[in-house]
Order: C-alpha cells, then sequence, then structure tokens
C-alpha cells in the first residue's frame, strides 16, 4: 500500500521540476535612440574693419564709413548661441571706458545702429557683453562698431585694436 501512494508523487516529480524550471511567456522590445552632438560655432564676415588714419580724440563708427561697414555674426552650429563681444588692448593703446593719454575707446551696437554714439555701448578687454542673447541655427546677428582715438598719444602707427565675438549656449 505505500508502494501505491508513493508512485503517483514519482510520476509527477518529473513534471513538477519540468514546469517550475522554465517560463511559458516571454517576450522583447527594441528601443531605437539617437543623438547628436551639439556644435557651437560662428563666423564673422567679412572680420576686418579699417577705420583709416583719425585725429587725437575722435570717433568713427562703421555706419560712417565708405563704404559701411557692418560685420555680420552668423550661427553655424546646430544649436541655439549667445553672443558675446570683447574688446583688447593694442601693442601701445589700453581700451578704457573714457579716453586719455593713450587709451581709446571701442563701443558696439547691435540694433538701430545709425546714429553713433545713441545704442553703442562700451566694450570691456576684462569680459564679455552680450551682442545676441540667442541666435537660432543658420541665424545672424549685426555687429556696428565705434572707436574713439586717445586724447593724445605717444604712437603714431596703426594700431590693431581687436574686437573678439565668442559663441556660448544661451543663458
Amino acid at each position: 500500500m505505500k508502494l501505491l501512494k508513493i508512485v503517483p508523487l514519482l510520476v509527477m516529480a518529473p513534471f513538477f521540476l519540468l514546469f517550475s524550471a522554465r517560463v511559458f511567456a516571454a517576450d522583447s522590445g527594441q528601443v531605437s535612440a539617437t543623438v547628436t552632438v551639439q556644435n557651437i560655432s560662428l563666423t564673422v564676415a567679412d572680420g576686418t574693419i579699417s577705420y583709416g588714419t583719425l585725429p587725437i580724440n575722435s570717433s568713427k563708427a562703421t555706419v560712417n564709413l565708405a563704404p559701411v561697414d557692418t560685420q555680420t555674426v552668423s550661427n553655424n552650429g546646430n544649436v541655439n548661441e549667445k553672443l558675446s563681444v570683447r574688446g583688447t588692448d593694442s601693442a601701445s593703446w589700453t581700451l578704457a571706458g573714457t579716453a586719455g593719454v593713450d587709451q581709446y575707446i571701442h563701443k558696439f551696437c547691435a540694433t538701430s545702429c545709425s546714429t553713433p554714439p545713441t545704442n553703442y555701448t562700451a566694450l570691456s578687454s576684462a569680459s564679455y557683453t552680450t551682442l545676441a542673447a540667442s541666435v537660432a541655427p543658420s541665424g545672424t546677428a549685426s555687429l556696428d562698431l565705434e572707436i574713439t582715438t586717445p586724447t593724445s598719444s605717444t604712437v603714431f602707427v596703426a594700431q590693431s585694436v581687436n574686437v573678439t565675438v565668442q559663441a556660448s549656449l544661451p543663458d
């Protein structure tokens, strides 16, 4: 009698082991993922300004040059860009907020620039100032400049008074 009780257990044991160790339902799916690396890039056209020979303590703006020499800054990247500008000291002149002995002023304007110095902002050599808060990819921003020569100078040769334009992510 004991054997009859064990036989069903022995018959059922393989089925129990077989079915308890296997998973009967399985499925899978796929996630398609892409990524694009952001590209922050700009160009400045034409990138060259010649103010010519100016008297001491005088001003000249790119809108007053013949021909007008407004610079065009283009966003060549694939994301919106903040455009900023910064001035530089020349070999013999210092960029300053007011003209002085061997101190010159360089200002920039982004919109409504036809009547300098209205809407013009002084450049700094210490930090960048915003030219355009957000320019879309393939978009542009205009840049006009105005220089004021020193009140007196010890140097009477051409000075490179360069302006750096920087692209970064908007704030």
